[in-house]
């Protein structure tokens, strides 16, 4: 990709601990470029435990802000001079916004799965959900869709503690599960969306479903939303679309996380539907 650079640019980028197979720099640089603004997106390795060192050098670098992964999103945290609200709420910063020396820390990671929901016809308000896996990521789904009026907010996991932790943010809405076969099942027929958050399936990884049957006990209309994107069909997904149930997977989720990020760093609303399609066609060519 050509990036023209003035000494006027400003800098952007993504740290982590593996971080060079991001997609971030593609995805960004490519809304850059079709936004017409000056800035540069590019991606630096930041090892566990450097958090607030790379926070010092980005401040004196004279950086506009900068997305973290892991492992940082946690460590972020107490080093912020202000929290957004789903921040504060996750416990975890996605997004850093450098202003007049202040650090503002963000998490897109909801509201992009908010967003990619809604992209698929999914809108979870008063709909009843089961998400499997209690991590970081499906801390931020279950309670965007809480926030979003979902009716009901089941947590699937296999350590008990984990999922009950979890659902002691909203008890009035959430409730913990196993994760066993009969208790899939059980819980996926009374619900109205299922969302993957653990990394079964994910390319690269040994982990798969012991058994996809409890899709079989979705009603017709219930949806699947799998928060994995690569590869873009996992055996869940297939699985759902040969029993006719509507199934999305992730890429909306990455690609609207990354324009929240930009609208943070900006200052400015975006077309969000429009820069869907252009993160699309970078990933695609890229």
């Amino acid at each position: 990709m050509l990036v023209e650079l003035k000494n006027t640019t400003r800098k952007l980028c993504v740290i982590g601990d593996p971080v060079l197979h991001s997609k971030s720099p593609l995805i960004q640089n490519a809304l850059i470029r079709a936004l017409g603004l000056d800035y540069i997106y590019l991606c630096q390795p930041v090892p566990a435990g450097g958090a607030a060192a790379w926070l010092e050098a980005a401040r004196t670098a004279g950086y506009a802000g900068f997305n973290a992964t892991m492992p940082h999103k946690e460590a972020l945290l107490p080093l912020m001079d202000e929290l957004e609200e789903d921040a504060r709420l996750y416990g975890s910063v996605n997004t850093v916004c450098l202003r007049e020396g202040r650090a503002i820390g963000c998490n897109t990671d909801g509201g992009g799965f908010l967003q990619a929901l809604l992209d698929a016809g999914m809108d979870p308000r008063g709909r009843r959900a089961v998400v499997l896996g209690a991590g970081g990521a499906a801390k931020a789904v279950a309670l965007k869709l809480v926030q979003r009026g979902a009716a009901s907010v089941t947590v699937c996991n296999r350590t008990p503690e984990k999922a009950a932790a979890l659902c002691a943010h909203a008890p009035q809405v959430m409730r913990p599960a196993a994760f066993g076969p009969e208790t899939l099942r059980r819980e996926a027929g009374a619900a109205d969306l299922l969302v993957n958050c653990t990394s079964l399936g994910m390319a690269g990884t040994a982990g798969q479903f012991a058994g996809l049957d409890f899709l079989e006990a979705l009603p017709r209309d219930g949806a699947v939303f799998d928060l994995i994107y690569h590869p873009a069909e996992t055996a869940l997904l297939a699985r759902a679309r040969a029993l006719g149930r509507p199934a999305a997977n992730g890429l909306g989720m990455l690609i609207h996380q990354a324009i929240l990020a930009l609208e943070r760093f900006t200052g400015q609303e975006l077309d969000r539907a429009a820069l869907r399609a252009v993160a699309e066609r970078a990933l695609e060519e890229g």
